[in-house]
Parts: structure tokens; sequence; C-alpha cells
């Protein structure tokens, strides 16, 4: 996949590591205009291509109660707005057929949850709107599996497609990155490693997603290490108070040192 097909993506001829980052989900405006105020930020200074993520609804919850998103629409506009106002892509999940024409209107990137990648129907959707999709890797899967969803998409007549890799089920409450998977599906895609997913510890007792944020800085440099196009963190201010997916998310405050020193890994290994 070119990346420059990607509207307002800069410094693909950097030879960095492209980034999506953001908060899990848009909780309100405010936050995520602080959010992507920062990453923007740092990206420039670093020369990083740079796409914002931020959930527009939370489909895939422990529990009926747990926190879905402020309305589709109202979210859908808050990506745009960063988007117009920072002069950045948007990546955004998409969870049905149906979101997949309402999405594109806002984003430029649709992204098919990992444990819906499998799902023919809502691959062929993202698709065929022409955005670029982006593919999670289901928990459940292979890496060499994973080149039938980019066969999918590329079938559907759209080959800006590229696939991410967010750990593997190991047990009922724990996920491993199995890094042979990356040189694995950069032989048919584009490949991403989605740092902070891969930390979720799942399926606790209590319906709440639990995670290992300490080793955010370890899986992201192996990731650059064994050769990853793109790594994939979500960040807040407050991860604590965040409204989805705190406990595996990156602070704010410690986001430029990381992107610090992975860009010297990156530099260290592709001079």
């Amino acid at each position: 996949m070119d990346l420059n097909n990607i509207p307002k993506i800069k410094y693909t001829d950097s030879g960095n590591f492209f980034l999506l980052a953001g908060p899990c989900a848009i909780e309100g405006e405010e936050m995520a205009m602080r959010i992507a105020e920062t990453l923007v930020e740092i990206t420039n200074r670093l020369k990083i291509p740079y796409v914002f993520k931020g959930s527009f609804k939370k489909a895939n919850r422990s529990r009926v109660d747990s926190f879905t998103g402020i309305g589709d629409e109202k979210a859908l506009k808050i990506l745009r707005k960063v988007s117009e106002t920072f002069d950045v892509p948007t990546v955004t999940d998409i969870h049905t057929e149906q979101d997949a024409p309402m999405a594109a209107e806002y984003v430029d990137v649709l992204q098919i949850p990992a444990f819906l990648v499998r799902q023919t129907d809502l691959v062929v959707a993202a698709a065929e709107t022409g955005k670029t999709v982006n593919l999670k890797k289901g928990q459940f899967m292979s890496p060499e599996s994973m080149k039938h969803a980019v066969q999918k998409v590329q079938d559907s007549n759209n080959q800006n497609v590229m696939v991410t890799d967010r750990g593997t089920m190991f047990g009922y409450q724990d996920l491993v990155v199995d890094f042979r998977g990356i040189p694995t599906m950069k032989q048919f895609a584009t490949t991403v490693l989605d740092v902070t997913h891969s930390l979720q510890q799942p399926n606790q007792a209590a319906g709440v997603t639990g995670g290992r944020p300490d080793m955010i800085e370890t899986i992201a440099s192996a990731g650059i290490a064994t050769g990853a196009d793109g790594i994939f963190i979500e960040t807040h201010f407050d991860p604590a108070n965040a409204k989805s997916d705190g406990a595996n998310m990156l602070h704010l405050n410690y986001f430029e040192g990381l992107m610090q020193r992975l860009v010297a890994i990156r530099k260290a290994i592709n001079p």
C-alpha cells in the first residue's frame, strides 16, 4: 500500500514508521482536540507520518453498562473537525455494513475490529467505499490467514489495505505478540503493530478489561526492531478516567519520549 494514498498524510519520505494514535473512544470535542494537538506537534517535530485515531462508537464492550459513545454523528463530526483543524487524516472503527458509508463521509481510513475481520460483508462494505482499510488481525487467527482478509479488499477493487497485529489469545485472560507475524504479514500487506491492545488482559471477572501499560515501550521497541511499517497506540491525558480501555493506554505525557526512542531504533535498523 502506498501511504500517499491517505489524504493529508505527511513526511512519507522521512524514512520513519507511520503512526496511528489517539484515544480509544471519542468522549467529547475538547478531549479529542487536546490529544490531537499534542500528537500533531510531536509527530511534526519528529517527521512521523501520522493518522489520528478515535472510535466514534464502541460496540465490543464486556458489559451492557459500559460506555459505547456520545452519538454516532456527533463523534464523527468531531473526527472531521480534528482533520480540518490540524490537517491530518483520521481513522475509526466500523462494526456493521451500514457503518461503512456513513463513517466514510467523515474519515480517511476505515478500521475493521479484530473480532470482526472474518465478516466478509463488513470487509467488502469497507473496501467498496474506496477508503483505505485497516484490518485488525483476529486474536484467534494466524498471521498467514490474514492474507485471505487482505484478498477480500483487493478483490473489491481496493488496493489500499493494511493489516494490524494486536496480539494473540494466550489462555483466557492474556495476549501475546508473536513477532514472527510481522515479517510474515509484510509479504502481502503493509503491517502495523497495535501496541496497546496487545497488552490488554481481557475477560476479567469484573467485566472490565485489564492491561499492562508498563510494557508499552518493550512491545513498541520490538515491533520497530522486527520491521513493522507502522505503530498503533492509544493514548489519553487521564487514562485512569478514560471511558474505554484506560487500563492499557499510554499517558500522553510519555508519548514524545517514546516516539523519540522509537525513531532512534528505526534509524539504527534502517539508516
